[in-house]
């Protein structure tokens, strides 16, 4: 099965029109009276996307089905066996991930560098039983696992589009640390993802209550480092900063715009990377960056989130089914702000293709949120698809497609679990990575 084919869709940038690629297995249904397209940076926030959600601009559907599917990627690559050697890695090398794992228009995106993060546990929350990983060569309470990527568009298409577009995603919580990590819900400073000249910001008037603050579980795996890793040794919050830092050095004569995306943990960690980035001045103030979520936790309390509103160049948008839990977490731990952007709220009861589902697994689940995505129509709007996409995506990996459909449950799955037959006729786990 081959890739899908790319064609040009007009979008107009601030100065000019220019080409915004995206798949034909995402084309349009364009509406007869749908005049004008909105601006790259209005895409991505720069005017919060007033008059862009309800109803949903069909560039903007467009543009977050993308990042959708780019976070998807993340969790379609990992190697989660318990019983495999490679547990904790990627699956696909540099070269053909984008081909692997079948993203729309894969040829049009050059993957820069992969992304680790480390899950620390200091204390003994559960019992050791539950969270003691299988991959016997990481200890126990220091683990380090693949978690996402870097990547750019090609010369061809950021030439078409008049820009060099960065994205970086981010996958969610897989391991059984990194979920004993999610459920440390102690507010901590967040002071390690702001720059030494305004750290000073962080307390008002010296009190230590009115200091910004996330979620200590959050911050762990996105600056915890392990001098045991496999892996790079740094933290993940090093990787990225490292990363675009040299990618604005590579592109300073380029129109440069930032992406960051993903989904539950991953769409935290999209949300603090962003920040992280443009408080502490690694991109400069004109460079527009926007983050799109899905299904996000709470980052961390109100003035943290000020801080975060108060940074013009960056917006995030958050795409959040109004039955998923998820978003409400942590509930019963004091002093939270409910915010992760401007939200996007969608119902996945709406559409007529899903069950009756009672699992919040099936509410929370990201093909699921991105086929309602695909069909939203506004609270209240007939539920009709917009524009072309699988429906057999929904069961990637759930059952929430109803059974008429005739699609298997889970089905994203690596023939024969990697398992490949060498030389000597005995069957062995491929490596990862070979390519590279």
């Amino acid at each position: 099965m081959s890739p899908p084919q790319c064609m040009p869709f007009p979008t107009n940038t601030s100065s000019s029109t220019h080409k915004f690629y995206i798949s034909t297995d995402i084309l349009d249904i364009m509406a007869p009276d749908q005049q004008t397209q909105p601006t790259w940076a209005e895409l991505l926030g720069s005017n919060e996307w007033k008059g862009l959600i309800d109803p949903l601009d069909l560039s903007l559907r467009k543009l977050i089905l993308s990042c959708g599917d780019m976070s998807q990627a993340t969790y379609d690559a990992f190697i989660r066996d318990p019983n495999s050697k490679y547990c904790g890695y990627g699956r696909y090398g540099r070269k053909s991930f984008f081909h692997k794992v079948f993203l729309p228009c894969a040829s049009d995106y050059q993957l820069i560098s992969f992304l680790y993060a480390t899950a620390s546990i200091d204390d003994d929350f559960f019992d050791d039983a539950i969270v003691r990983p299988r991959c016997p060569a990481v200890p126990l309470q220091r683990q380090s696992n693949w978690i996402g990527y870097v990547a750019v568009t090609t010369d061809e298409v950021s030439k078409a589009n008049g820009r060099r577009d960065i994205y970086v995603a981010w996958r969610g919580t897989v391991r059984p640390i990194e979920l004993e990590v999610d459920l440390h819900t102690k507010l901590v400073p967040a002071t390690p993802l702001m720059s030494g000249s305004r750290r000073n910001d962080n307390y008002h008037g010296g009190h230590k209550e009115d200091a910004a603050k996330v979620m200590e579980g959050w911050l762990t795996i996105y600056t915890s480092s392990n001098p045991d890793s496999p892996f790079p040794k740094t933290s993940a919050q090093t990787q990225v900063l490292s990363a675009i830092t040299k990618l604005m050095e590579v592109y300073k004569h380029e129109n440069v715009s930032l992406i960051f995306t993903g989904h539950s943990l991953g769409g935290v960690l999209a949300a603090l990377s962003a920040f992280n980035v443009v408080e502490t001045g690694v991109v400069a103030d004109h460079v527009r960056v926007g983050a799109f979520v899905f299904g996000c936790p709470k980052l961390g309390n109100k003035v943290f989130c000020d801080k975060l509103k108060a940074l013009q160049n960056l917006r995030i948008l958050h795409v959040r089914n109004v039955l998923d839990l998820v978003p409400n977490f942590p509930v019963t731990v004091p002093g939270y702000e409910p915010y992760a952007g401007i939200e996007l709220q969608i119902n996945s009861n709406d559409s007529p293709f899903l069950k009756a589902s009672l699992s919040p697994w099936d509410w929370h689940n990201l093909q699921g949120m991105l086929h309602v995505v695909a069909g939203w129509n506004g609270k209240g709007g007939k539920f009709e698809l917009k524009v072309k996409r699988s429906l057999a995506l929904v069961n990637k990996s759930s059952n929430f497609l109803k059974d008429k459909y005739q699609v298997p449950e889970s089905w994203w799955v690596e023939k024969n679990k990697g398992m490949v037959l060498d030389k000597d006729g005995d069957w062995v786990e491929a490596k990862p990575f070979q390519e590279d």
